[in-house]
């Protein structure tokens, strides 16, 4: 039997390290050192407050996202449309925001969460109730979705929801009412500085959410029949649990989750609508779930590597002319590919390993 930890712990660390072993051999192709590639990508996302602020302003959009991969993951569905579900929810907040007015900031906070969440389930329904009632396949539904929401959004911010006399598509900036508060703000109040980021209250609101998830996976009876069905749908039907239903539930919740990663940038950075506000995060979050072990710890530890990634990218590109912005995604790709895609490539041997020798017969 082999050991849990292996799994959770040493499988990621191992899959890591072959990634950054990668990683290291393109940084030498390029004709740049390893070791200094990776000093200031390491400095760049944790060197200060700031930093560290930006990077976890990244993971937050990672863990959202994650998480909506996770929870369908555990229904045994591989939900590839939280981009298109994020776009959704992003729309669902601006439409609040935009026509909130001069609310209070107490309550446009809350409807903007409600709305976010309604419009990314919303959007994750088509394609559910098709799974469940039509057997339609959930990959090639939610991908598909991803590029109508895609088509969707550039209609109403080319068309309907621009700003008058502007021709970038976006829409006029929310009124300061509806903004999230920015963290560095709050903590400035308990004299503790943390430089200038865009990192907002989105991030308490992810990380709430991943205790949520736990909580409804293992301990509740429905997270019990999400697993069920997962593990196997003949045995989850044998014991009562109706398949279409949880498929369906299991897909909205996942939708929900994705809708949320909107208001970090909607309403906590830019404070109105734009294209491709998303920036590929939905995409991401499915390599984030793979290698947090689709479990809410594992997902917000990958997502603030991702997030690190993403920040000390920047300045990489910046201090190392040579590592483009194109080659820090390659890197990027490359920790994708081997903790996500080929996740498996040491399992078996690592494991064989730590697997206890099956004792003989009669105790010898």
């Amino acid at each position: 039997m082999s050991r849990r930890w292996v799994s959770v712990a040493l499988l990621p660390a191992l899959n890591l390290a072959l990634a950054l072993l990668l990683s290291a051999v393109v940084v030498l192709l390029v004709g740049e050192s390893p070791v200094r590639a990776l000093r200031v990508l390491s400095v760049g996302a944790f060197g200060d407050a700031e930093a560290i602020g930006y990077t976890l302003y990244y993971a937050t959009n990672f863990v959202f996202t994650g998480l909506a991969v996770a929870v369908a993951f555990h229904g045994g569905l591989f939900n590839i449309g939280a981009e298109g579900q994020a776009y959704l929810g992003g729309l669902g907040a601006a439409l609040v925001c935009l026509g909130a007015g001069r609310w209070p900031t107490a309550l446009v906070i809350p409807a903007a969460i409600v709305v976010a969440a309604a419009a990314g389930a919303a959007w994750a329904f088509v394609p559910a109730w098709l799974q469940a009632r039509r057997g339609s396949h959930v990959v090639i539904t939610t991908i598909m979705f991803n590029f109508i929401a895609s088509s969707l959004m550039t209609y109403l911010l080319v068309n309907v929801l621009i700003k008058p006399g502007q021709q970038s598509p976006e829409t006029r900036e929310f009124d300061p009412s509806t903004w999230l508060p920015q963290l560095h703000d709050a903590l400035r109040w308990v004299g503790w500085e943390t430089g200038h980021s865009p990192l907002n209250l989105s991030s308490v609101l992810a990380l709430g959410m991943g205790a949520l998830v736990w909580f409804y996976l293992w301990h509740t009876r429905w997270g019990y029949e999400l697993r069920a069905l997962g593990h196997s749908e003949t045995a989850a039907l044998y014991g009562g649990i109706p398949p279409a239903r949880t498929v369906i539930v299991t897909l909205v919740i996942s939708g929900a989750l994705a809708g949320l990663m909107s208001l970090n940038d909607v309403m906590g950075v830019q404070h109105r609508l734009l294209l491709n506000f998303t920036g590929g995060a939905g995409y991401v979050g499915i390599a984030v779930a793979l290698m947090g072990r689709n479990h809410p710890v594992g997902i917000v530890l990958a997502a603030i590597l991702f997030g690190a990634l993403y920040q000390g990218g920047s300045e990489l590109s910046f201090d190392m002319p040579r590592l483009t912005r194109d080659m820090v995604v390659v890197i990027q790709g490359l920790i994708i590919l081997v903790c996500g895609a080929l996740e498996h490539a040491l399992r078996r041997p690592v494991e064989a390993l730590f697997r206890r020798p099956a004792p003989l017969a009669g105790g010898v």
